[in-house]
């Protein structure tokens, strides 16, 4: 295992703000301006900041956001799905360019024993759980096998600090056989104490539930868990919290899906400690819901990829999916979330590039950023089973951008065959399988990475796009396993950290 590297002081910053510009000529910039290519690993250098910087999945508080990639499919000390992250550090350079840090079961203070089949990084989530500064690791281990039985599962919390990672807390052990603990996961502050708590999915029999493990995460703190809602022959397919209410505090977004049954709810956790219905739809996404400000009021609003119907239902928020659809849900400042309307966006709406076909998965996989820093929030819509040309599960991503409530977004596409993207568009490489959004090179502009877990054979890789500020940037490093060093990786970037 590679040791977590020393970085650059981080550098000076400014809160200046760019004016807000027209969003169809911003897409088109990044399209024009994202140069992909392929540069060499170097190792990291001077010491860490010394305070924290307090971003999100910065672990060791440099001022660079770091890429976390679950590899659940890894082999590790020879038993094979054992499962690791790798986690990519951000620098002056980006991603790629300033080593890596391998986190498993085997590592010294992180809870837990490795074991075939565990699947360790099946989830991931990043947030100060116990607000040091430092960002920490959250990783679901759904498989984990402990005393309740086979595959109870277990959430662990895994330190970081000044010098990297330093040791973990077990925050949920599953309490039941096949009880799935960890195969879903997200933070927020739910019970609005100052602490943050982890939401996570639960199995029994024939039913599901979500349940939040409050914060303090020390020794000794009450493990009780709070359940948020459950199904009896269906279960949560995705979680992603927001503060949808606009009361201040985080609510929790989950899409579920049963026999007969779909939908998408928000649910808040009141004073009393109940959890109550703010806002739901019978429509809902199998793998990716997103937060983001995409109309500019200050208000969250809720993104749904790749829209599935309710069966049972005559009626849906987009009649329209062939090949996948997004659907955008828009909060109100001083409202709740649906007060601004409603949109859908598919690869057949006005200036959104490419053509809708079936089997697409238009919106399978979503992140959100500030990519201009114009205060409205871009989507990055990931379609790892969209052919290009003739080869299929070649994989697409769109950077996208609201043109107001109601209306479509807008933006370019970008595959392994697009002008200065490295490599080549090959069947079953499913680039955009993940998507992921941060300031990995420290410049203020949040920068973009991809997935592509079927690159070299099943070995995987992640992209690497630095945002455009001042023109076009020079050629973007792809991250893979052979160039980190990396022993036993197997669908490398399938799973990406936010």
């Amino acid at each position: 295992m590679a040791s977590a590297p020393q970085h650059v002081r981080k550098p000076s910053r400014t809160s200046a703000r760019k004016p807000a510009r027209n969003k169809i000529l911003a897409a088109a910039a990044l399209c024009a301006a994202t140069a992909l290519g392929v540069t060499g690993l170097t190792a990291g250098g001077a010491s860490a900041a010394a305070q924290p910087s307090k971003l999100r999945a910065d672990y060791n508080g440099d001022g660079y956001v770091d890429l976390a990639v679950g590899v659940p499919d890894a082999t590790v000390s020879g038993k094979a799905k054992a499962g690791y992250v790798n986690v990519v550090w951000g620098g002056a350079n980006g991603l790629g360019r300033h080593g890596s840090t391998t986190v498993s079961q085997a590592t010294p203070g992180v809870p837990g024993t490795v074991e075939a089949g565990d699947r360790f990084g099946t989830a991931l989530a990043s947030d100060d759980m116990n607000g040091d500064g430092y960002s920490d690791l959250v990783v679901g281990t759904p498989h984990e096998a402990n005393s309740a039985g086979l595959a109870a599962g277990t959430v662990t919390v895994v330190w970081g600090s000044a010098s990297g990672f330093k040791g973990g807390f077990t925050a949920a052990n599953g309490d039941l056989s096949s009880a799935n603990y960890g195969a879903l996961l997200a933070t927020g502050d739910f019970d609005k104490d100052g602490d943050k708590d982890i939401a996570f999915n639960s199995h029994f029999d024939e039913s599901s539930s979500v349940v939040v493990r409050s914060g303090p995460f020390t020794e000794g703190s009450s493990a009780k868990l709070s359940r948020v809602d459950g199904w009896h022959f269906g279960g949560p397919s995705v979680l992603a919290s927001g503060d949808f209410d606009g009361d201040g505090g985080d609510d929790l977004a989950i899409s579920y899906k049963g026999m007969e049954i779909s939908g998408t709810t928000v649910r808040s956790r009141t004073a009393s400690g109940e959890w109550q219905t703010v806002w739901d739809t019978p429509d809902s996404s199998r793998t990716a819901l997103a937060t983001g400000d995409f109309d500019g009021d200050g208000s969250d609003d809720l993104a749904i990829g790749d829209v599935q119907a309710n069966p049972e239902t005559e009626s849906t928020n987009c009649e329209d999916r062939l090949g996948g659809a997004v659907l955008t849900v828009f909060g109100k400042k001083g409202g709740k979330l649906g007060d601004g309307g409603h949109s859908c966006t598919t690869q057949g709406s006005p200036q959104v590039a490419g053509t809708p076909e079936a089997e697409d998965d238009f919106g399978a996989h979503l992140a959100v950023a500030n990519l201009d820093r114009d205060g409205i929030d871009e989507l990055v819509v990931g379609a790892d089973t969209e052919a290009v040309g003739t080869a299929k599960d070649a994989g697409t991503y769109w950077v996208l951008a609201s043109l107001g409530t109601g209306q479509p977004f807008t933006g370019p596409s970008f595959s392994q065959n697009s002008a200065g993207v490295a490599g080549t568009a090959e069947a079953g490489d499913r680039f955009g399988a993940a998507v992921a959004t941060g300031d990995y090179n420290g410049d203020t502009y949040p920068d973009v990475a991809v997935g592509a877990p079927g690159e070299d054979e099943g070995k995987g890789g992640v992209w690497y796009a630095p945002t455009p500020k001042d023109g076009p940037k020079p050629p973007v490093t792809s991250v893979t396993p052979g160039k980190l060093g990396l022993a036993g990786a197997r669908a490398y970037g399938g799973v990406l950290g936010r």
